[in-house]
């Protein structure tokens, strides 16, 4: 193995769910002349999909968020196996053709502290999205992010009527757990598509609003709620205004957002856009000017050809694809299959596209009933959607089997707390 400070770095922005994969997929397979940094601004992963059903049940709010001191160790075969491979606890301010400037010195090969800047041979983007709370934390530390669910909990248990806005998987899934929590509380879900999660085939609009109405819950499409500008009042109950003018029928006690995803490219700004040569448009920017997100060819590099060695990989790439974990984490592998092919000059073969799958989700309809979910697969001749109906949902989802993943064996509860 190259000494470390020979080691050539592979850059991987953000840690997770496909950010995660990514860094793990490339660790398995690249020579042992480069290492892997994860650079990620959280003390420890963040289990998103847990977030909605822990902002409302107690007790559960420690196991969203594991450790990643064994991310990389927990791919060798032998335990007392040295990795060279490593996370940065830091936040990417800016990517440039060949280094990032971090907003925080780190401690390099040596072991020395350094300046703010890592270089790098590749960089693989995965910020993903910006969600509002509760279903993504403000904070990067996990004692003030377990704090603010306990204090969710808490809100949501004292109201009587509480308002969702937003009728996407967020908003589904924490208006059927809170029902189901809490059977006697009003919860009213606003939509402003005409169709619950309307990405999907309008059979998941149809069989959503069956459990709604088999749980009692209210929900209103076509209309968005108006947000004040100093957030909704602390004092109750309180009416809600639409952004029509019209004002909700009743009072309401608490308001969760469920609405919207911003996409993270603050950090690219650096990178000017270069003049394309490609025939279809005679510029081309870094990121679709429609939404924002990065956009890559179908090998997922980026498509501005003078940065061929960056890639973006997730939400944050502009696919075309749903924005899902489960397709970025198979874009994950031919990032990596990609970026080896690449480092040992494979260029025999075309580099590896991503695969272009129906969308997908497993999505939460209570704390036992779930079901799966996918658009029909056109292009196999399917015209109904796949539904398959589950009864087997637990309290904490599975949780343990996370931290496994993470390589974090858990022999008993306190381990939740590291």
């Amino acid at each position: 193995m190259a000494s470390k400070s020979a080691l050539k770095n592979i850059i991987v922005v953000g840690g997770s769910y496909v950010g995660k994969a990514t860094a793990q997929e490339l660790a398995k397979i690249v020579p042992d002349t480069h290492r892997i940094l994860l650079i990620e601004p959280h003390s420890h992963f963040h289990h998103l999909f847990a977030f909605p059903r822990f902002a409302i049940v107690p007790g559960q709010e420690h196991k969203a968020f594991i450790p990643y001191t064994n991310l990389f160790s927990s791919l060798n075969q032998s335990p007392t196996a040295q990795t060279p491979h490593s996370v940065i606890q830091a936040r990417v301010l800016a990517v440039h053709p060949h280094h990032v400037l971090l907003d925080r010195p780190w401690a390099g090969a040596e072991g020395k502290t350094k300046n703010n800047e890592v270089p790098f041979e590749y960089l693989v983007v995965a910020t993903g999205t910006r969600l509002s709370e509760p279903a993504g934390m403000r904070d990067d530390e996990k004692a003030a992010s377990v704090a603010y669910l306990q204090k969710h909990q808490g809100d949501i248990k004292r109201g009587k009527s509480i308002l969702i806005a937003g009728g996407g998987a967020v908003g589904v899934q924490m208006a059927t757990d809170l029902k189901e929590y809490y059977p006697e509380k009003e919860i009213t879900v606003v939509q402003s598509r005409p169709l619950l999660m309307p990405q999907y085939h309008e059979g998941l609009h149809g069989l959503i609003k069956e459990r709604f109405d088999e749980l009692g819950i209210k929900f209103i499409t076509g209309s968005r709620i108006s947000v004040p500008a100093a957030g909704f009042p602390s004092t109750t109950p309180f009416p809600v205004q639409l952004t029509n003018g019209t004002t909700l029928p009743g009072k309401y006690d608490f308001v969760i957002l469920a609405t919207g995803q911003t996409p993270n490219t603050d950090l690219l700004n650096p990178l000017a856009p270069e003049t394309s040569t490609e025939s279809d448009t005679t510029s081309s920017p870094l990121l679709n000017p429609a939404n924002g997100f990065i956009r890559v060819r179908p090998t997922l590099q980026f498509r501005d050809r003078q940065y061929s060695h960056l890639f973006a990989v997730g939400d944050i790439a502009d696919t075309g694809l749903r924005k899902a974990a489960r397709p970025g984490v198979v874009q994950a592998g031919v990032v990596a299959r990609n970026i080896n092919a690449l480092i040992r000059g494979d260029t025999s073969n075309t580099l590896e596209e991503f695969p272009r799958q129906p969308a997908g989700i497993h999505l939460t309809l209570g704390l036992k009933y779930n079901v799966v979910f996918r658009n029909p697969d056109t292009e196999a001749g399917q015209t109904e959607p796949t539904v398959i109906k589950r009864d087997d949902g637990r309290e904490d989802m599975g949780v343990e089997g996370w931290w496994e993943r993470m390589g974090v064996k858990i022999n008993g509860p306190q381990q939740y707390h590291l």
